[in-house]
């Protein structure tokens, strides 16, 4: 287990640090100043009210905390002449290079008083009689600290860039976080729906029709063959009902072997021949297509089984550019009449995942051609 440091990384927020120490450096040189020009005197005052003024209110109200600051900057430096040593100018780039250190204000800005108390530094040598070697020697001092401090605040400007980023990016990921659950609820309801409407549905109309037989008819046959479909139905909706726990349990099975299991499940339990061949090229597929195509063959070879018992069955699988085609076909058989529930049934599943069916005799066959856009 990590040991806890003895101290945090930060005792206190760096600009509280920076406030101190200026503070601490007004005090200092304030109280070893050597001047004797009471003039002089109130400008340090003016400018040690402007300090302090900044200090008080740059955390509510940061605009006018700067122009405090840089009043505070301004009077020294037009001082700087007749002072008597060089506290003037120290003062002056105490409060100019925290001015330009500040991200409320525009570089514009601070470019601006920068120069201001440039042009008073310089103008308040010349008029003291000094040289213009003399007379830009300090604020030559100013301008370094001026470029200082805009370097350092655009260290700033960066990390609140940087920071404000990464609450975007943090809150982009809720979001997406969000959204996938919403889709993954979107999918498990989509799917439950698939596979019990169908099943449920028709399971409740073979039932209520075996109930009339029996109240207005009495014919018993006809009820014990609608209980005996309704069997049916209940034994498939519970197998698609796995095969979709099964799906949202783990990854969704590629749709070809999925076809594959149910064919090679069919002519073993037929004693029949099932050809499977897939054409195009293989793809992942959102899982309520594999459901809908796999439940569409499994009730086609149910219908072959029922209707061309003993009859080889022929079962393609094409991946298009847009959609997936299932093309399943077998002799014809009996005789059929009718749509029977169970292609009504494949139609509402696929008609769920937005594709179509087409189910009928052609070529001495019966075909079922379903397709889903994917």
């Amino acid at each position: 287990m990590p040991k806890r440091p003895l101290l945090p990384d930060t005792i206190a927020p760096s600009w509280l640090v920076v406030q101190l120490l200026g503070t601490l450096f007004f005090a200092v040189t304030l109280l070893t100043a050597r001047e004797s020009d009471p003039g002089v005197w109130a400008g340090y005052g003016v400018a040690s009210a402007g300090w302090l003024g900044f200090v008080v209110l740059a955390p509510r109200l940061p605009k006018t905390a700067a122009a405090l600051l840089a009043v505070a900057s301004a009077v020294p430096a037009a001082l700087v002449g007749r002072a008597g040593d060089s506290s003037a100018i120290i003062l002056s780039a105490i409060a100019l290079g925290r001015l330009a250190t500040l991200t409320t204000v525009g570089v514009g800005v601070i470019l601006g008083v920068g120069l201001l108390d440039i042009a008073l530094a310089v103008t308040s040598h010349l008029l003291a009689g000094r040289s213009l070697g003399q007379a830009l020697a300090e604020p030559a001092v100013l301008l370094l600290l001026v470029l200082v401090g805009l370097n350092r605040r655009q260290y700033e400007v960066q990390a609140k860039q940087a920071e404000a980023l990464l609450e975007q990016t943090k809150l982009a990921q809720a979001e997406h976080a969000r959204a996938a659950a919403l889709d993954e609820r979107t999918r498990i309801a989509r799917e439950l729906h698939d596979v019990l409407a169908h099943s449920l549905g028709a399971l409740g109309v073979q039932l209520e029709l075996a109930e009339a037989l029996l109240e207005e008819k009495s014919d018993v046959d006809g009820a014990l063959r609608s209980v005996k479909r309704s069997r049916r139905l209940a034994a498939d909706g519970l197998a698609e009902a796995r095969d979709a726990v099964a799906a949202l349990r783990r990854d969704v099975p590629p749709l070809a072997d999925v076809l594959a299991a149910v064919a090679a499940a069919h002519a073993r339990d037929h004693g029949v021949s099932v050809t499977f061949d897939t054409e195009g090229e293989p793809r992942p597929l959102p899982s309520a297509v594999v459901v809908a195509l796999a439940g569409c063959a499994r009730e086609a070879l149910t219908n072959a089984g029922k209707h061309a018992p003993g009859e080889d069955v022929e079962v393609w699988l094409r991946y298009l550019s847009e959609a997936v085609r299932l093309d399943v076909r077998n002799a014809l058989g009996v005789t059929r009449t009718g749509e029977g529930f169970g292609l009504a049934g494949m139609r509402e599943r696929l008609a769920l995942a937005g594709g179509t069916l087409e189910a009928g005799p052609g070529g001495g066959q019966w075909r079922v051609l379903a397709e889903v856009p994917a």
